[in-house]
């Protein structure tokens, strides 16, 4: 298996998977963003919060392409 493989030949999964690490990501940054406005670095809040911003993004596009492969017969064994 090629670096970096999930070993599945499984689309869903794979979106699944992004979408989990983005949304907990996301959890994160909060306390990110947290740790820089306590330091008094707005500047850096305001970095943490665009990158919470795209990685909701990100979960939000994995949610769409996981509600258009649902029952479909591209959805792959994590979906059926």
């Amino acid at each position: 298996m090629a670096t970096g493989e999930t070993g599945f030949d499984d689309v869903s999964f794979d979106l699944i998977s992004v979408q989990y690490h983005s949304l907990k990501a996301g959890h994160d940054y909060g306390q990110y963003v947290r740790d820089a406005r306590n330091a008094g670095r707005e500047d850096i809040a305001g970095f943490f919060e665009e990158v919470m911003a795209q990685d909701s993004e990100r979960a939000t596009k994995c949610h769409q392409f996981l509600a258009d492969l649902s029952g479909s017969d591209e959805s792959g064994p994590a979906l059926t």
